[in-house]
């Protein structure tokens, strides 16, 4: 059966794992589990935020948040949040950090299997606990094997690193070179440069340009289209945003938006 719109939030939970069914701008309290767990948005678009930074899970994607992290969930357009717990065995064959994962057809499969009626609907067939274990195993295969995604928004330490960050997450279209938002915050390009590459591990265009795609994926999930994203976001015009997203996301903003629309949207 199709997914609708859910005039509020719908939830389903169980020792393994659940299913919430959130309108557009639902957020979860913050909270910490004892066993890291798989988050995937079977429609919408979910922002994971940890103290290490915010991951942003699109249709067809995976995240991880390992045991012990303190986490936000947050739904951006009507959002279909299927989740997966995973015992220590299992979870220390994936990273020990917050990641995103592409999701293959089979993870896919396995994830809506996993999370299905049959964990809390009696009138729906359920798995064995040896059956479970097995799915379980083939799901974690299927991540190991797939390729982590630049989906994750990494948390700046450094105090000069926050205000550039706040400045350009509150306007993803602002244009200003790294020397203009370094004078505005009393820090030169040179320091700036340096401390995006020894603390968040790229460059300063490496995760400006990290940043816009988290907000147009926000931005797509909620309904914009193509064009109004890619000038909110700071893109010169459409082409150049296109260009960017299917560099990163494997797909062109139409296509994914049509597939956030329609995938995962089966079942159950």
């Amino acid at each position: 059966m199709p997914f609708r719109r859910q005039p509020r939030q719908t939830s389903h939970l169980w020792p393994s794992g659940g299913r919430h069914l959130w309108p557009s701008g639902e957020t979860s309290p913050a909270q910490t589990h004892a066993r890291g767990h798989l988050v995937y948005a079977a429609s919408g678009v979910l922002t994971v935020h940890t103290e290490r930074g915010t991951s942003i899970v699109p249709a067809n994607r995976v995240a991880w948040t390992p045991a012990g992290f303190t986490h936000q969930h947050r739904a951006h357009g009507d959002t279909d949040m299927r989740i997966v717990f995973l015992a220590p065995s299992l979870a220390r064959l994936i990273p020990d950090r917050p990641a995103v994962f592409l999701a293959s057809g089979l993870a896919r499969e396995v994830l809506l299997a996993l999370t299905g009626p049959g964990n809390y609907d009696d009138t729906a067939p359920a798995y064995s606990r040896s059956a479970r274990s097995r799915l379980l195993r083939v799901l974690v295969d299927e991540l190991r094997e797939a390729h982590e995604q630049a989906l994750h928004l990494p948390e700046p330490r450094d105090d000069r690193l926050r205000a550039v960050a706040r400045m350009l997450d509150e306007n993803p279209a602002e244009n200003a070179t790294l020397a203009e938002l370094g004078k505005a915050i009393g820090a030169s390009a040179r320091t700036l440069s340096r401390l995006f590459r020894d603390e968040l591990g790229m460059t300063f265009y490496e995760w400006r340009t990290q940043l816009r795609i988290y907000h147009a994926l926000v931005l797509l999930g909620d309904g914009h289209d193509t064009t109004q994203t890619a000038y909110a976001c700071g893109w010169a015009n459409p082409s150049s945003f296109i260009a960017a997203f299917s560099n990163v996301m494997g797909t062109t903003p139409g296509r994914y938006r049509a597939g956030a629309r329609g995938s995962g949207l089966s079942a159950e």
